[in-house]
């Protein structure tokens, strides 16, 4: 293994794999793929239900099957890769450090660094839970490896709590094993997963979900006998008389994600308070020159398909950014979230650093009904685009043009808003 690598990219998933074949399409050649699992491909090796692919390759794909596609394209290309290999510190001169049994500790000198670590789930220390620490609580996605790859059942009748994407597919995939499971309780007014797992692995199954419900209890000193939810009122407390005692054998915790952000920040760069993820430009560049964010680690997606395109861009910028053809961008517009838009990404923008277009995802922090998604140039609005519905379980984005950011040659500011009609 060489000392030095023009690209080191940290993270063998789907954000990695886009992001190393898109590197390598652009023209680059030394690099290297930093694996800490002992295979590539990342979480998709352990989600095996069907939905990825459908934006990507135009068919429906379980997630191995959307993971060997990069896997092939990655190994068809000679990109390098290690696994089972741990990063421990990215410097912010770019000096990456990592450790593994065959090399021990080392350093990669790097011209440029993607960062694409993913995100991890909220664990129950996060939640505020009273009660005991029995066994028979996971996360859902702890649940997921045990089911799907490890081949261990991790009980029969099930609580699951936190409507995210994650918790909804294992209630089905619980269920599909023979487990009963009782209900999801969602904290919040709405939920936080896709309507189309809401259906297919909620209503189709028959299983209740709660909103407005958290867990306030937890019984059992060896092994989880029951729990106790509650209704929440506005102020997301439990509201005293609307008690519920369920009896269950495991509780599955689905509260949420969190980018794997600790590189980052060891690296110097700027997290969004938002996001919990790094602070980037339109070419997906965080404040510390060279290193550049994609996937999950910039913000939580709810398609893979939208993290390989975000990765592929990463990748192509880097590419351009050690050749030492990408110059910097002259003035720069600064994106602004309000009304309802809890963030953008990108922050900010570079009109000479951007193509044709510029996509820009955002989350909402409510579910509007037949509302609109306003841009506002400045003070001008230069779109308004009517919507059914919005939620904050699915992402939304705007397309911006560089024939629309040219003609304002004064811009400062673009505005993306909320507004009821």
């Amino acid at each position: 293994m060489n000392s030095s690598y023009d690209i080191v990219i940290i993270g063998g998933g789907p954000a990695g794999l886009a992001a190393a074949v898109s590197a390598y399409d652009s023209g680059a050649r030394s690099m290297i793929v930093l694996e800490r699992d002992e295979q590539l491909g990342g979480i998709l090796n352990q989600c095996i239900h069907n939905g990825f692919g459908l934006h990507t390759f135009k068919e429906e794909l379980t997630g191995p099957e959307y993971a060997d596609r990069f896997i092939r394209q990655a190994l068809e290309r000679g990109i390098e890769y290690k696994l089972n290999t741990m990063v421990m510190d990215v410097a912010a001169d770019r000096t990456v450090t990592a450790m593994n049994r065959e090399d021990g500790v080392f350093q990669i000198k790097a011209k440029a660094v993607i960062l694409a670590m993913g995100c991890r789930e909220k664990p129950r220390g996060a939640l505020n839970i009273p009660g005991y620490r029995p066994a028979g609580i996971f996360s859902a996605g702890t649940a997921q490896r045990l089911v799907n790859i490890e081949g261990y059942m991790p009980g029969k009748e099930v609580v699951v709590l936190g409507s995210g994407d994650i918790g909804l597919i294992m209630a089905r995939r619980m269920t599909l094993e023979g487990a009963k499971v009782k209900l999801v309780a969602e904290l919040m007014p709405y939920s936080g997963g896709l309507k189309r797992n809401i259906v297919q692995c909620l209503d189709d199954f028959g299983i209740p979900l709660m909103l407005s419900h958290t867990v306030v209890d937890i019984e059992g000193k060896e092994h989880i006998t029951a729990v106790t939810i509650a209704e929440v009122g506005a102020d997301l407390k439990p509201i005293k008389g609307t008690e519920q005692r369920v009896e269950c054998d495991v509780l599955l915790l689905s509260c949420g994600l969190i980018p794997e952000n600790e590189l980052s920040t060891a690296a110097g760069v700027e997290l969004s308070p938002v996001t919990k993820g790094p602070v980037v430009n339109e070419s997906l560049e965080t404040g510390v020159p060279g290193v550049f964010a994609c996937g999950n680690v910039l913000h939580v997606h709810d398609l893979v398909d939208y993290v390989s395109e975000e990765a592929a861009r990463a990748g192509a910028v880097a590419a351009e950014y050690i050749s030492g053809s990408s110059e910097p961008g002259g003035r720069e517009i600064t994106l602004k979230a309000e009304s309802g838009v809890r963030y953008t990404v990108p922050m900010t923008v570079r009109p000479d650093r951007i193509d044709d277009k510029l996509t820009v995802r955002f989350r909402v922090g409510d579910v509007y009904k037949s509302a609109y998604v306003s841009v506002y140039f400045d003070d001008e609005r230069v779109q308004h685009k009517k919507k059914r519905v919005i939620s904050p379980g699915e992402m939304e984005q705007i397309i911006l043009t560089k024939e629309q950011l040219d003609s304002h040659p004064d811009l400062q500011t673009i505005t993306l808003k909320i507004e009821q009609p």
